[in-house]
C-alpha cells in the first residue's frame, strides 16, 4: 500500500452530508465488487462519534496501479457535481496505521426473539427466557446507508475505528473496503 486519493464532498443545500457519503460510498462499493478487488482499504478522516458522523471525506487506500484501475471504472459518473477528487498521491513518510472494519450490533431483542422463535420452533416465552432485554445495545459508532450487491438488501453500515498502531498489517479488505486485520496509513 503505497498511495492515496481524497474525495472531498462539497457543500449543497438540498443534501445532508450524510445522504451524499452514503450515495458515494455505495457507488465504491458497485464498483469493487465489479472490480473483485481485495486491495483497496478506505479511511474517513472526518470521522468523529461525537457529534456522530464520517465527515465530509472519503480516502481510498491501495496500490498506485489498485486506485488507478478503480479510477478508470467511471465509477463516479452521478457525483461530480458533489465531489472533489483529489490526484493519487503517494501515502506520506511516517504515519501511523490502524483498522477500519464494520461492526454489527444485536439491536433488538424483539427482532432476536422472533428469529430464534422460527429457527428452534420455540414459544414466545421461551425465547424471551433466552434472550432478555438486556443484550440490547445502542449503537454509538458512525454509519452510513446501504443496499447490498449480493443481497440486494438496504441496511446500515456501522464503522468502527481501532487503535492507532506504528507498524502495518497486510490482510484483504472486503468490497466496502474495511478489514478488521488490514490496516490503512492513518494521517
Amino acid at each position: 500500500m503505497d498511495a492515496y486519493l481524497e474525495i472531498r464532498l462539497l457543500p449543497d443545500p438540498e443534501f445532508p452530508v450524510s445522504f451524499l457519503m452514503g450515495a458515494l460510498y455505495g457507488k465504491l462499493h458497485r464498483a469493487l465488487v465489479t472490480l473483485e478487488s481485495s486491495q483497496i482499504g478506505v479511511s474517513f478522516p472526518g470521522y468523529s462519534q461525537s457529534p456522530r458522523g464520517l465527515g465530509d471525506c472519503l480516502r481510498l487506500h491501495g496500490d498506485q496501479s489498485a486506485l488507478s484501475q478503480l479510477m478508470m471504472q467511471n465509477w463516479l459518473k452521478g457525483m461530480s457535481d458533489h465531489i472533489q477528487c483529489s490526484d493519487i498521491l503517494p501515502i506520506p513518510e511516517s504515519v501511523q496505521y490502524r483498522t477500519v472494519s464494520r461492526r454489527q450490533f444485536k439491536t433488538s431483542s424483539e427482532r432476536l426473539r422472533r428469529r430464534r422463535m422460527k429457527r428452534k420452533g420455540e414459544t414466545w416465552e421461551q425465547a424471551a427466557a433466552a434472550i432478555p432485554d438486556s443484550v440490547e445495545r445502542r449503537p454509538d459508532l458512525p454509519y452510513v446507508h446501504l443496499r447490498s450487491q449480493s443481497t440486494e438488501q438496504s441496511f446500515i453500515l456501522f464503522i468502527e475505528q481501532g487503535e492507532l498502531r506504528e507498524q502495518p498489517t497486510s490482510a484483504e479488505f472486503n468490497t466496502y473496503g474495511l478489514s478488521r486485520q488490514a490496516t490503512i496509513p492513518w494521517f
